[in-house]
Protein backbone atom coordinates (compact mmCIF):
# COMPACT_ATOMS: atom_id res chain seq x y z
CA UNK A 1 0.00 0.00 0.00
CA UNK A 2 1.48 3.18 -0.93
CA UNK A 3 2.05 5.76 1.85
CA UNK A 4 0.27 9.44 1.39
CA UNK A 5 2.11 12.67 1.86
CA UNK A 6 1.45 14.36 4.96
CA UNK A 7 -0.07 17.72 4.23
CA UNK A 8 0.38 20.20 7.07
CA UNK A 9 -2.37 22.44 7.70
CA UNK A 10 -0.15 25.90 6.75
CA UNK A 11 1.04 24.40 3.72
CA UNK A 12 -2.46 23.39 2.79
CA UNK A 13 -3.66 27.36 4.05
CA UNK A 14 -0.99 28.88 1.64
CA UNK A 15 -1.90 26.81 -1.51
CA UNK A 16 -5.92 26.52 -1.26
CA UNK A 17 -6.25 30.19 0.02
CA UNK A 18 -4.25 31.39 -3.50
CA UNK A 19 -5.86 28.58 -5.68
CA UNK A 20 -9.31 30.32 -4.51
CA UNK A 21 -8.64 33.64 -4.67
CA UNK A 22 -7.19 32.79 -8.27
CA UNK A 23 -4.08 34.32 -8.08
CA UNK A 24 -0.35 33.55 -9.55
CA UNK A 25 1.82 31.91 -7.18
CA UNK A 26 5.38 31.25 -7.21
CA UNK A 27 6.64 28.13 -9.04
CA UNK A 28 8.48 27.17 -5.68
CA UNK A 29 4.91 27.29 -3.65
CA UNK A 30 3.04 25.31 -6.48
CA UNK A 31 6.35 22.85 -6.68
CA UNK A 32 7.18 22.30 -3.10
CA UNK A 33 6.66 19.36 -0.96
CA UNK A 34 3.64 18.82 1.25
CA UNK A 35 5.66 16.83 4.04
CA UNK A 36 4.65 17.87 7.17
CA UNK A 37 7.61 18.92 9.22
CA UNK A 38 7.86 19.42 13.04
CA UNK A 39 8.16 23.15 12.77
CA UNK A 40 5.30 23.42 10.77
CA UNK A 41 3.85 25.44 13.80
CA UNK A 42 6.71 27.81 14.31
CA UNK A 43 6.45 29.34 10.79
CA UNK A 44 4.20 32.47 11.82
CA UNK A 45 7.53 34.84 10.58
CA UNK A 46 6.68 33.43 7.43
CA UNK A 47 3.32 35.08 7.49
CA UNK A 48 2.46 38.50 6.88
CA UNK A 49 -0.03 40.58 9.37
CA UNK A 50 -2.48 42.78 7.94
CA UNK A 51 -4.19 46.01 8.64
CA UNK A 52 -7.38 46.56 7.52
CA UNK A 53 -8.52 50.23 7.64
CA UNK A 54 -12.12 51.91 6.95
CA UNK A 55 -11.05 54.54 3.87
CA UNK A 56 -14.67 55.68 2.96
CA UNK A 57 -18.32 54.90 4.35
CA UNK A 58 -21.41 56.49 3.41
CA UNK A 59 -24.97 55.87 4.81
CA UNK A 60 -25.57 54.48 7.84
CA UNK A 61 -23.67 51.39 8.74
CA UNK A 62 -24.92 49.47 11.56
CA UNK A 63 -21.70 47.78 12.90
CA UNK A 64 -20.73 51.76 13.28
CA UNK A 65 -17.90 51.38 10.92
CA UNK A 66 -16.54 55.29 10.91
CA UNK A 67 -13.43 56.09 8.15
CA UNK A 68 -10.19 55.69 10.16
CA UNK A 69 -10.77 52.85 11.70
CA UNK A 70 -8.58 50.28 11.93
CA UNK A 71 -8.51 46.60 12.11
CA UNK A 72 -5.38 44.03 12.95
CA UNK A 73 -5.23 40.72 11.26
CA UNK A 74 -2.85 37.92 12.41
CA UNK A 75 -2.49 34.38 12.30
CA UNK A 76 -3.77 34.52 16.52
CA UNK A 77 -7.11 36.26 15.09
CA UNK A 78 -8.55 39.63 14.68
CA UNK A 79 -7.69 42.81 16.63
CA UNK A 80 -10.68 45.40 16.40
CA UNK A 81 -14.37 45.83 15.56
CA UNK A 82 -15.65 44.41 12.10
CA UNK A 83 -18.82 43.33 10.82
CA UNK A 84 -18.98 40.24 10.17
CA UNK A 85 -20.28 40.50 6.63
CA UNK A 86 -17.53 42.22 6.01
CA UNK A 87 -15.18 40.51 7.33
CA UNK A 88 -16.56 37.52 5.12
CA UNK A 89 -16.46 39.18 2.01
CA UNK A 90 -12.48 40.20 2.13
CA UNK A 91 -11.08 37.05 4.23
CA UNK A 92 -10.21 34.78 1.11
CA UNK A 93 -7.95 37.96 0.04
CA UNK A 94 -6.68 38.54 3.33
CA UNK A 95 -5.44 34.85 3.75
CA UNK A 96 -4.11 35.10 0.24
CA UNK A 97 -1.66 38.07 1.53
CA UNK A 98 -1.06 37.01 4.68
CA UNK A 99 0.92 33.93 2.56
CA UNK A 100 2.49 36.60 -0.27
CA UNK A 101 -0.05 35.89 -2.71
CA UNK A 102 0.54 37.97 -5.88
CA UNK A 103 -2.10 40.07 -7.31
CA UNK A 104 -0.86 41.23 -11.42
CA UNK A 105 -3.74 43.94 -10.81
CA UNK A 106 -2.67 45.79 -8.54
CA UNK A 107 -0.27 48.81 -8.88
CA UNK A 108 0.80 48.35 -5.32
CA UNK A 109 1.03 44.83 -4.92
CA UNK A 110 0.76 45.18 -0.82
CA UNK A 111 -1.97 47.20 -0.71
CA UNK A 112 -5.77 46.14 -1.82
CA UNK A 113 -9.60 47.64 -1.34
CA UNK A 114 -12.64 45.65 -0.66
CA UNK A 115 -16.39 47.23 -0.50
CA UNK A 116 -18.71 45.99 2.22
CA UNK A 117 -21.59 44.00 0.88
CA UNK A 118 -24.09 46.41 1.67
CA UNK A 119 -24.59 48.03 -1.23
CA UNK A 120 -26.86 50.51 0.08
CA UNK A 121 -24.72 51.64 3.19
CA UNK A 122 -21.16 51.02 1.38
CA UNK A 123 -18.09 50.85 3.51
CA UNK A 124 -14.72 50.49 1.27
CA UNK A 125 -11.82 49.02 3.37
CA UNK A 126 -8.14 49.28 2.09
CA UNK A 127 -6.32 46.10 3.03
CA UNK A 128 -2.65 46.25 3.61
CA UNK A 129 0.36 43.55 4.03
CA UNK A 130 2.77 44.31 6.50
CA UNK A 131 5.50 42.38 5.83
Amino acid sequence: MEKKKELSRRKFCKTASCTAAGVLTSTALLGSSFKSDDNSHKTSALTNDIQVKVISQKGSCDSGHKVGDIIKITQDGVKGKICIHALYSFLPKVFAMMFDAKFPWLSNPDVSTSACPDGYNPVIFEISRNK
